[in-house]
């Protein structure tokens, strides 16, 4: 499972549009194309907690969604937005690195 896990950021990282280490408790921006939105982690007993807050950017957009998620070490979690006929799928992945979150974008 960590190898498949380690090989996904891999393949994200390989193709990002952005790539850079989150800090604690300080927002860093997300832009999926036609979703936008920031993520943060905090520091908990059993792990890293990475919340990610997302929203369309259409003015007609629903409520925003709220992603959270416990890294512990070595894990990686990805979530995307599916593309058009026009154009690819944009996605964002958030990986821990022993006591570091790096996250990757790609797409938009």
């Amino acid at each position: 499972m960590r190898l498949l896990s380690l090989a996904a950021l891999g393949l994200v990282l390989a193709t990002t549009a952005g790539a850079a280490e989150l800090r604690p408790l300080k927002a860093h921006s997300l832009d999926l194309g036609p979703v936008r939105g920031s993520a943060y982690y905090t520091v908990e007993k059993d792990g890293l907690r990475v919340v990610a807050t997302l929203a369309p950017t259409d003015a007609t957009a629903a409520t925003p969604l709220r992603v959270i998620t416990t890294l512990a070490s070595d894990q990686v979690v990805s979530f995307s937005v599916p593309g058009t006929l026009e154009g690819p799928a944009a996605s964002v992945a958030f990986a821990r690195h022993g006591d570091r979150v790096e996250v990757a974008s790609t797409g938009y």
